[in-house]
């Protein structure tokens, strides 16, 4: 099996030696580009053609959310990691709406940083756990803000909104789990199901919202208060 493509974008030097340098460690990674600004990125990476693009957001010339966007609008098929230290509930929704099929913090580790360039190479949304629980969390807060005073009239809408999917009360239990970045092996374990059982139900999931992956599926279900 070939050794996975990387291009970085990333405007501060420090970082991109760092980066090279993890990657100068790991046997299947293969750093083949760096840009440090967004066009250059863009640019980049509809020449070189990685597998996976590691976007910052807070670039020069063109920010890395408008730089994703265009990526994904010329190569929908490319794989994009947002890789940022910024955790705004704005720069999330953002970046993942723009098409990122992930978002990791600068905080994570080495080995956390190469799991989710593996995911998302892979077509497995990858989802920081400090993001995951501020989507969560702002989840919580909207329906908390909408339901303080629910009518019946309103809870029967809720239940219509969620049933217009064809959602079955475990897959909205296991969408949930998607939402809090828990992988379909921690939702097995969170369920007392198997891992098949598990992926079959994320599978079923991503069919029935019209979504490619968790990321995707994570997206929806916080427009639509799915969970």
């Amino acid at each position: 099996m070939d050794n996975l493509k990387v291009l970085l974008v990333e405007d501060h030097k420090m970082v991109r030696l760092g980066l090279s340098l993890v990657f100068d460690n790991c046997q299947d990674i293969d750093l083949i580009g760096e840009a440090d600004n967004g066009k250059q990125g863009v640019e980049l990476a509809l020449s070189l053609k990685p597998d996976v693009v590691l976007m910052d957001i807070g670039l020069p010339e063109m920010d890395g959310i408008k730089a994703t966007e265009l990526i994904k609008k010329s190569n929908p098929e490319m794989k994009i990691l947002i890789f940022t230290s910024r955790e705004s509930d704005d720069d999330v929704f953002d970046a993942l709406s723009a098409g990122a099929d992930g978002y990791i913090m600068k905080g994570a580790d080495e080995n956390q940083l190469i799991s989710a360039i593996k995911a998302v190479a892979e077509g497995t949304a990858w989802l920081d756990p400090a993001i995951a629980r501020l989507v969560l969390s702002n989840v919580r807060k909207s329906n908390n803000s909408n339901n303080f005073v629910q009518t019946p009239a309103q809870n029967t809408s809720v239940s219509n909104q969620k049933n217009s999917y064809g959602l079955t009360d475990r897959e909205l239990e296991v969408l949930a789990l998607i939402v809090e970045g828990l992988d379909n092996s921690q939702i097995a374990e969170k369920l007392v199901i198997t891992l098949a059982t598990a992926k079959a139900h994320v599978h079923s999931i991503l069919q029935k919202l019209y979504v490619k992956n968790r990321t995707q599926a994570t997206i929806q279900a916080v427009k639509e208060g799915l969970v």
